[in-house]
């Protein structure tokens, strides 16, 4: 019995409940703009007839916005897919270039609901309320070109001030079923809330605003069941850790990760919504994933091993949290439509890992990587074996991963616990809020002056420390130093740009509880603390709300809508500015192989894109393409001489600064290549690292292999990402090494291009390099990028 005929009488009930209902908006900023749980249905019916097989939930929210589902060629790691995502959000620090980019395609308004989130640009120095007032002076003029494009080009704008992007989207648009789009690799927060959220550069968010099919190579999936119930002071940020550790920083690179089982069910938080708020730390009993910090804060560290995004299946704690936030319209209809929100029985996935909650312990993963895991009862052990600091100099709690109300009470709990003893902490000590309405509410609830009391800054309501935004005065640049955070990166120098400090991931609570004691030698389930009266006492494992008792406190408005009627909108760029700059087309393809590219660096070790284009100081400049060129591959390691931005000069024979000898090389028109290691780009979804080599005059990247985004981003720039078809081919190529690519003019999916690796005695040698594109990217090529390619289909 065809497996689409099994269900079809429920699907007919729902098709029939669903033309009978009211319309529901996708946000209650755009009540014109409606869910489309019919044609989400219509879509996996007809991809599930093709396919007469169960589909993941992965499968059915994906499949359920292709372009042409009844066309369309399916194959899970194969394919490519043209979709039609609901919605897409932009952070200021990427929506620069995005709105730059959109501009220079001639459309008058976006054609899908889109938003920009002001986050990325606020410095971390003294507190919130006058490191915002600093932020809003410095970047006064970024975000008035933002604010003043959204309004012309129909996008809503999210004031400095208002949070992180990641926790606005969660509170107002993501929603069960949505397929969104972000300008930041950690969109896929969302899948908390049970939506497909991807991240992506600036160039595929503006194929979607302009309503072109957006391609994604058919993802794979891999399914994590989860049993048992967490306890103690294991969180769901453990989960996360430990999946970093089993499938590594690219282990999930082209797959969706899929959470299911009845762990994800499992017995709830202690804290009940009514009554009065808790005064004391309560023990920790069993608990499940609690919406806030669980599933969102386990999707949103998804990226960190370099998965397409990651979902958790629709249930009782996404009904509880949209209600809670005021869209319990959505909830009830999704109520109705559950089935395509949840796997199907009998469903495969491509991998499966299987974690038992009840025997999770709590973990601290680093330094330097994501996916180093250690359990916190050993972590002070193995940091005395490896010579790392053991005293921790800061403790930060927050960012995207976990900065929701929950998070914030559970540290206030342990806090407390510590104040009832007299101790504060021995470590300096910083909260950053998810939103304004965060931070409205913990103020109001008691949990921010808790946090000051045991010895806290309150910064704004922003990225600050987590992606570098951070004027840190206490150590000096080369000082070996530890911070413990409830961040998700921790990459050298991400935090602090100080290449010697070690940063360790892991609980909110965790990072109070190590801020209290002032080392990693502490572990709270085991070690006593001294009072101040002298006496011995051990921290309880912390509870706190999910959701506050009372309706959340929103704070400040923060939102600006886009007028029904811009035409009379000015978006002014000073042709003086040295923040902002208006995009120049990149030259074409001429329609010959590559001849003789000499190469600006060979690469050893990890390259994320903060290697390639440095956060931090530099953010100021993403509107600036010249000007932040002049970070290119400052942090990359050169093979040759063992540092980071000193590169040889083939013509002068110097040793010099990579932007520097790129400048050069652009100047005497000499076309050059990067040559890069295993997972080349991970980490953000910043388009500059492929925006600043074009701008240079790179023609490739040739490595092991590519992170996601970065080789789309590359793509969409008019680069060649290729990698070797033997990987030990990167030891036959050399930096004083010339490379001609041939095959060009037959430049063809699945066909490898030809390399001749010319040495300086004369010998040649030839490789052949392997690439992803498909036709359409194949032609984005020729045309010298995406966006070029778009306005030659416009004319």
């Amino acid at each position: 019995k065809p497996y689409s005929k099994a269900l079809g009488v429920r699907q007919y009930h729902v098709a029939s409940v669903l033309c009978q209902r009211a319309k529901v908006a996708m946000s209650h900023f755009e009540p014109n703009e409606y869910i489309r749980y019919d044609l989400l249905e219509k879509n996996i019916n007809i991809v599930r007839k093709r396919l007469n097989r169960p589909l993941t939930l992965s499968e059915k929210i994906v499949y359920g916005h292709l372009d042409d589902p009844a066309n369309q060629e399916v194959e899970r790691g194969k394919t490519y897919l043209r979709l039609r995502p609901d919605r897409v959000a932009m952070q200021d620090a990427t929506a620069q270039m995005a709105m730059l980019q959109f501009i220079s395609s001639g459309l008058p308004k976006v054609a899908v609901p889109s938003t920009i989130h002001c986050d990325h640009l606020i410095e971390a120095q003294v507190g919130g309320e006058k490191d915002l007032r600093r932020a809003k002076d410095i970047n006064q003029e970024v975000y008035n070109f933002l604010a003043t494009a959204g309004a012309k080009y129909g996008v809503g704008f999210w004031r400095p001030g208002s949070g992180i992007i990641h926790q606005i989207i969660l509170e107002n648009y993501a929603y069960p079923g949505v397929l969104l789009i972000g300008t930041d690799s950690h969109t896929p927060n969302g899948g908390g809330l049970g939506g497909i959220c991807i991240g992506v550069g600036g160039a595929d968010a503006v194929d979607v605003m302009a309503g072109i099919p957006w391609e994604l190579k058919c993802p794979k999936v891999i399914g994590v069941k989860l049993t048992g119930s967490l306890s103690g002071w294991s969180s769901p940020k453990d989960v996360i850790l430990k999946v970093a550790s089993i499938l590594t920083v690219k282990g999930g690179t082209g797959a969706i990760v899929e959470y299911h089982g009845p762990g994800v069910d499992s017995i709830s938080c202690t804290g009940e919504e009514g009554g009065p708020q808790p005064t004391l730390a309560l023990p920790r009993g069993s608990h499940g994933l609690c919406f806030s910090t669980g599933m969102a804060t386990i999707c949103n560290m998804g990226a960190e091993i370099g998965a397409t995004t990651s979902v958790f299946p629709y249930n009782h704690r996404m009904k509880k949290y949209l209600s809670k936030t005021g869209r319990a319209e959505i909830a009830s209809l999704a109520d109705e439509f559950k089935d395509h929100l949840v796997p199907d029985p009998g469903c495969h996935y491509d991998q499966l890992i299987e974690i038992n909650l009840s025997e999770l312990k709590p973990h601290i993963n680093g330094p330097f990587t994501p996916d180093l895991a250690h359990p916190v009862a050993e972590v002070g052990t193995v940091a005395e074996k490896e010579g790392w600091p053991l005293d921790i100099r800061v403790g930060l709690i927050g960012s995207c991963t976990n900065s929701s109300y929950e998070d914030m009470g559970r540290s206030a709990a342990v806090a407390k616990q510590a104040l009832a003893h007299g101790l504060k902490c021995k470590s300096q000590f910083t909260i950053t809020p998810g939103s304004e309405q965060i931070r409205a509410t913990i103020e109001r609830d008691g949990y921010a002056q808790i946090l000051r009391d045991v010895g806290g800054i309150v910064l704004a309501n922003a990225c600050g420390p987590c992606i570098g935004q951070w004027d840190r005065k206490d150590i000096k640049k080369g000082e070996k130093n530890t911070i413990v955070t409830s961040y998700n990166r921790n990459f050298t120098g991400r935090n602090d740009a100080n290449p010697e400090t070690h940063a360790f991931v892991t609980s909110p609570e965790i990072v109070t509880a190590l801020a209290i004691a002032g080392t990693l030698k502490f572990n709270p389930e085991t070690d006593f603390l001294t009072g101040k009266d002298g006496k011995k006492f051990k921290l309880e494992a912390p509870d706190a709300d999910e959701l506050p008792r009372v309706e959340f406190d929103p704070g400040q408005d923060t939102y600006q809508h886009p007028p029904k009627d811009s035409s009379g909108q000015r978006v002014d760029v000073s042709p003086t500015s040295q923040r902002l700059q208006l995009l120049e087309p990149f030259d074409k393809w001429d329609g010959k192989d590559l001849e003789d590219l000499q190469i600006l660096i060979k690469v050893k070790g990890k390259c994320t894109t903060d290697h390639i284009s440095a956060a931090g100081p530099w953010l100021k400049f993403r509107g600036h393409l010249d000007n932040i060129s002049n970070n290119l591959l400052i942090g990359a390691i050169n093979i040759e001489n063992g540092k980071a931005n000193s590169v040889r000069n083939a013509v002068t024979q110097e040793f010099g600064p990579v932007p520097d000898t790129a400048r050069y090389y652009k100047k005497h028109g000499i076309k050059w290549v990067v040559i890069g290691d295993e997972n080349y780009g991970e980490g953000s979804s910043r388009e500059h690292a492929a925006l600043e080599p074009r701008h240079l005059g790179a023609r490739a990247i040739i490595t092991k292999s590519f992170a996601r985004i970065h080789e789309t981003n590359l793509k969409k720039q008019g680069l060649l990402p290729l990698t070797f078809a033997d990987p030990a081919d990167y030891n036959k190529i050399h930096p004083v090494d010339k490379l001609t690519i041939q095959g060009l003019n037959d430049f063809a999916p699945g066909k490898p291009l030809k390399c001749i690796i010319k040495h300086p005695n004369g010998t040649q040698e030839t490789i052949l390099l392997n690439h992803t594109f498909n036709e359409t990217q194949i032609e984005w090529f020729r045309a010298g990028s995406a966006l070029n390619r778009m306005k030659e289909l416009q004319h």
